[in-house]
């Protein structure tokens, strides 16, 4: 059974990130506020991205992936492909965001405790 990862834009121009096995049948749940808590006072949503991938396992990685990235980067995301890493399992990765925890920069940072 093939999963999705799905992006939404809801009516307060937020986005919300999450994965179904059945976009259609989800949207409808969204709109009928039997959705996510996050969207039932967001309605209507409307789909901006989706993505196929093969299993759960790697659908909730990709999605918590995701909502680490800034609103800026998703809405990049959404728009630029080109950010898009193939991985071993087949499904596309992100590219790290810049200045996190895993930029080396922040690292030391962190160490001494600033």
């Amino acid at each position: 059974m093939s999963w999705f990862l799905y992006i939404l834009k809801c009516r307060d121009e937020s986005l919300y990130t999450g994965i179904t096995t059945d976009i259609p049948r989800r949207l409808k749940e969204h709109n009928a506020k039997k959705g996510a808590f996050y969207t039932k006072n967001k309605i209507p949503v409307e789909l901006v991205y989706q993505e196929a991938i093969p299993n759960q396992s790697e659908a909730r990685k990709r999605e918590a992936a995701i909502k680490r990235l800034t609103r800026e980067e998703k809405l990049e995301f959404i728009n630029d492909k080109s950010r898009l890493v193939p991985t071993e399992g087949g499904a596309p990765a992100i590219r790290p965001r810049r200045g996190a925890l895993g930029n080396p920069l922040c690292q030391g940072a962190i160490r001494r405790g600033a």
